[in-house]
């Protein structure tokens, strides 16, 4: 009887103690934190294509960056200087209006500088230098954004060719292997996989990205070409 209970006993230590060491391992993985678990992806799915597809990011996200910080210094009041223009123009003629274009920011102040600047060879002239001089400024507004289009087309494309790639590595390991195993299929899977992954996310954040650029440039020229309207007409009614 005695030898029964230090069985049991034992049993039951061996029994609890491999039920903490599992919850151990369990609050382990769980206690993983974001960066350790990206870690580990990214070592999983290959440093090679994975490291393309961050490059890829990271080329992107630079671009993304500068262009947001452009494109909201190159952002300003139209209606403001429009109204400043006018009258400088009525308070001190086309020279005052420079000025004012001078000490003003973005491409809107360009171009009125642009047009002023010629409006004493006629205002055809003037607006032939807004016309000209706006697409200049669009220019500058749409710089490198095609770079961050090629950037959001790479990525799930490397992703997908990592896949494949993965996938031959896979049916490689079964060939050596000369047996179809769950756990080497499986696994060469999830590696080819994670690749198709990384991709698809850098393209979603990227294009987020370029989706606000591109709303930001479309309201920038918007109120270049509002801008531009309300210019010549000022310049019209001055030359009268």
């Amino acid at each position: 009887m005695k030898k029964v209970v230090n069985i049991l006993s034992v049993t039951g230590f061996m029994f609890f103690g491999a039920i903490q060491s599992t919850f151990a391992q369990e609050a382990a993985e769980q206690s993983r934190t974001f960066h350790q678990e990206l870690k580990l992806r990214f070592i999983e799915g290959g440093p090679g294509f994975m490291g393309i597809v961050l490059v890829a990011l990271i080329l992107g996200l630079a671009i993304a960056i500068e262009r947001i910080i452009y494109l909201n210094m190159a952002t300003t009041n139209t209606k403001k200087l429009v109204a400043s223009v006018d009258e400088a123009l009525s308070a001190g003629g086309v020279e005052a209006a420079k000025e004012v274009c001078r000490n003003s920011k973005g491409p809107v102040a360009s171009i009125f500088y642009q047009g002023l600047d010629r409006v004493d060879d006629g205002i055809d002239s003037a607006e032939k230098a807004i016309v000209s001089y706006g697409g200049v400024q669009m220019g500058l507004l749409e710089k490198n954004i095609s770079w961050l289009s090629l950037f959001i087309a790479l990525a799930p494309m490397l992703g997908f060719m990592g896949t494949v790639i993965g996938m031959i590595g896979a049916f490689d390991a079964i060939a050596v292997a000369n047996d179809i195993s769950p756990a080497v299929v499986a696994g060469g899977i999830k590696v080819a996989l994670l690749t198709t992954v990384f991709g698809l996310v850098v393209a979603i954040i990227l294009q987020i990205f370029y989706n606000y650029i591109i709303s930001k440039v479309d309201s920038i020229v918007n109120n270049m070409e509002d801008a531009s309207i309300s210019l010549v007409d000022l310049l019209v009614k001055y030359k009268k």
